[in-house]
């Protein structure tokens, strides 16, 4: 994924600085990446029975993975953006105007908030599992967009269905328990309509 965004970079035609910025930014993902996984093995090497202290270390891993994951998409954003034509410091009112840019600040905004609520809870772990369900946030986000911006009664319907048949998948395969697919729901819709309240003002 780095090595096709590097790519990508040079086929936009980055300049020295832009593409100094974008490889730095890979780097930092790798290192994190590679820093969280010598962590978990480290702590498995030392002590194969569960302890707390362990769990936060690990935890402090990945939290790092999820900070680098964060600022890897904000600067790769900002970088292909500016290609794509979206001048991002004198376009803010473009931003807030733009569904696309709306639709995917609430994705980060949603997947920031599962995997730290996660990190924070000790429950499960940041892709699978846990409080609260991170495919019921987004189903249901999806589900919210849809019906803010797409005033179908039909399409809002079938996208409700769909929303609920990943909640349940989540049930039948007994990786979440009904409640964490139910709050994982609310604060999919609720983050999703804050957030475009908040920016259509």
């Amino acid at each position: 994924m780095g090595l096709f965004a590097a790519l990508l970079g040079v086929l936009l035609n980055f300049n020295y600085m832009e593409l100094i910025m974008l490889c730095l930014t890979i780097a930092f993902v790798l290192f994190a990446e590679m820093f969280n996984t010598a962590i978990e093995y480290t702590v498995d090497l030392v002590s194969q029975e569960y302890h707390p202290l362990a769990r936060i270390v690990k935890d402090i891993g990945a939290g790092a993975v999820l900070l680098s994951a964060i600022t890897s998409i904000v600067v790769g954003y900002i970088l292909f953006a500016s290609r794509a034509g979206i001048r991002i410091e004198d376009n803010i009112m473009k931003i807030r105007t733009s569904s696309w840019n709306i639709t995917f600040i609430v994705l980060i905004f949603i997947l920031s908030i599962v995997i730290l609520s996660k990190l924070l809870l000790h429950r499960g772990t940041p892709l699978r599992g846990g409080m609260p369900s991170g495919h019921a946030a987004i189903a249901f986000s999806i589900w919210a967009i849809i019906s803010l911006l797409y005033p179908n009664s039909l399409v809002i319907f079938l996208v409700f269905i769909l929303a609920i048949l990943v909640a349940r998948s989540r049930l039948s395969f007994g990786i979440h328990s009904i409640i964490e697919v139910f709050i994982g729901a609310i604060l999919g819709i609720s983050v999703t309509v804050f957030i475009f309240q908040f920016l259509r003002i």
